[in-house]
């Protein structure tokens, strides 16, 4: 009964009280997602969109989905708000230049973002069934939607909502299957199957789709367990990494005058003793430094790649982010800047990069319909490159002496599923090199970190995640931390390579599974509204 009244409060609600429950809702799904995880507080977000739904009315069709639109924006917006605050320090970086700009990321973009639920929303009130049908409905147009952020303007597929159930090992083993995307299409069924109990038929009818979702629930996790292995993974044979993050403020890295103080500080910690088997990098055979590490150009720099050659042991590489200087274009004043992966031999030479494709907007370059605008306002890139980055025309595997292939990623390049794995034959791990100093200590780099493992559960692939502030880890290809830094700490991991694992389902037929299933929903409803 007091389910029936709580139900009915929302759907009868009118005017701001129903926009305020509506926001409140949203809002209350960022504390499924990292670093709080409490993933069963995902059916607040979603059963509460059920009734709002049904209270989404109009004298026309047009009407009802207005309504249901309006109540979707102030979810969405909700939403990403709460989940989506931390943006707001990276304007605070260089806060004579951007701070006055602050609202446009924390405000304005979760504002833009909530169209996409709020179409949504509207979509699923055209097709709105009566009893449990309408929880399928819901699930199928709300993750379209998530699809259509993934792809849109680029795509910005930050915190998707299977995200809320991909803090449980076990259950984000589904991902392997069926992606972020599939996992996302039935972590909306679960968490929205209990608006029944308020709405539904009488009697023993109410309980099906919690009952059913509960089963569903289980089986995930079952299959979690049967799929992740009891012991660890098994190690490529002869690889010793060290991972290596500075922790440094954002301000400091990026200033040319420190560059010298930089880079002896990365020299200093990348050769500090961790334990007596490991007194230094003489026993390493991988060095690894975060993202953009330099506030110069590596490849311009003959000193610089000197005294790196002077640390390195015999047949010990480096693996980098730097600024890559190409080849100057006619008609242009200046070379492109590429945001690349750089491999260093013990000799000091750069024997292969790779260049970032997929770019940050806003962050790295400005899109060029909006720059004139941009620039007009006196805003550029947050990064201190005139001009921004210049993109890099394919993903290809990298090569790294010892090593097997690589996926090189560089920071939010792993947030796309399916799109992280080179053209060519299969890699052997992901190497994602990252710089999360921008965002300090917020939850944007949990959140960062998590999209990560979860593209390694999804390819069935290890990862190598260093971060200048953290997180850095290693993770086997179901996602389990073999070892890792916190955020906000400075030092140096030692860790092997777990063995890549078969490529998944997901792998090898990709989103293919998200749209069967999606087929598999549309007709159970139908059949549901048959019924």
């Amino acid at each position: 009964m007091r389910f029936a009244m709580l139900a009915d409060s929302v759907i009868l609600a009118w005017g701001w009280r129903k926009r305020l429950i509506a926001l409140a809702a949203g809002a209350s799904g960022a504390l499924a997602l990292p670093p709080l995880d409490l993933w069963p507080l995902i059916v607040v977000p979603m059963t509460i969109a059920v009734w709002l739904i049904d209270g989404a009315v109009g004298k026309s069709t047009a009407g009802r989905f207005r309504a249901a639109a309006m109540v979707g924006w102030w979810w969405g917006f909700g939403f990403f708000l709460a989940g989506l605050w931390w943006l707001g320090a990276a304007f605070l970086v260089e806060a004579d230049k951007f701070a006055w700009a602050m609202p446009l990321g924390v405000v304005a973009l979760p504002a833009f973002l909530a169209f996409f639920p709020a179409l949504a929303f509207g979509c699923a009130r055209l097709a709105w069934p009566a009893g449990a049908g309408r929880i399928l409905i819901l699930a199928i147009v709300l993750s379209l939607s998530e699809w259509l952020r993934g792809h849109v303007l680029t795509g910005f597929p930050w915190n998707v909502y299977g995200m809320m159930l991909a803090g449980q090992a076990q259950i984000a083993q589904f991902a392997s299957i069926a992606g972020l995307y599939g996992l996302t299409l039935v972590a909306i069924a679960i968490g929205a199957a209990p608006a029944t109990l308020g709405t539904a038929e009488a009697g023993a009818g109410r309980w099906r789709a919690p009952a059913v979702a509960l089963l569903v629930l289980a089986g995930l996790v079952g299959f979690g367990h049967w799929r992740m292995p009891a012991g660890p993974a098994p190690l490529v044979a002869g690889v010793k990494l060290r991972l290596m993050q500075p922790n440094l403020p954002q301000d400091a890295k990026f200033n040319a005058r420190n560059g010298e103080a930089i880079l002896n500080q990365y020299l200093t910690l990348s050769d500090r003793a961790t334990s007596p088997a490991t007194p230094g990098v003489q026993a390493v055979t991988h060095l690894i430094w975060p993202e953009s590490a330099f506030p110069f150009l590596l490849g311009r720099t003959p000193q610089a790649l000197s005294r790196i050659a002077a640390l390195l042991p015999p047949n010990t590489t480096l693996i980098t982010g730097a600024a890559r200087a190409g080849e100057m274009l006619p008609g242009e004043s200046r070379p492109p800047i590429f945001n690349s992966i750089q491999i260093v031999d013990d000799e000091g030479a750069i024997v292969s990069s790779y260049d970032k494709v997929h770019l940050v907007p806003f962050g790295e370059y400005l899109p060029p319909m909006l720059e004139t605008l941009i620039r007009s306002l006196g805003l550029s890139e947050f990064v201190s490159v005139p001009g921004g980055f210049a993109a890099g025309t394919r993903r290809t595997p990298l090569a790294i002496r010892g090593l097997p292939p690589a996926a090189p990623l560089i920071c939010y390049e792993v947030i796309f599923p399916g799109e992280v794995m080179p053209q060519g034959p299969r890699a052997g791990f992901m190497l994602n090199l990252t710089n999360d100093g921008w965002f300090g200590q917020t939850s944007g780099p949990y959140q960062h970190f998590a999209q990560a493992r979860l593209r390694a559960i999804e390819e069935g692939l290890p990862l190598v995640r260093v971060a200048n502030t953290g997180i850095s880890a290693v993770t086997d290809g179901y996602g389990r931390i073999v070892a890792s830094l916190p955020l906000g700490t400075q030092g140096v991991l030692d860790a092997g390579l777990p063995r890549a694992g078969p490529a998944t389902i997901y792998a090898q037929f990709g989103n293919l599974i998200y749209a069967a299933l999606l087929a598999g929903f549309l007709l159970l409803s139908w059949l549901l509204r048959r019924h």
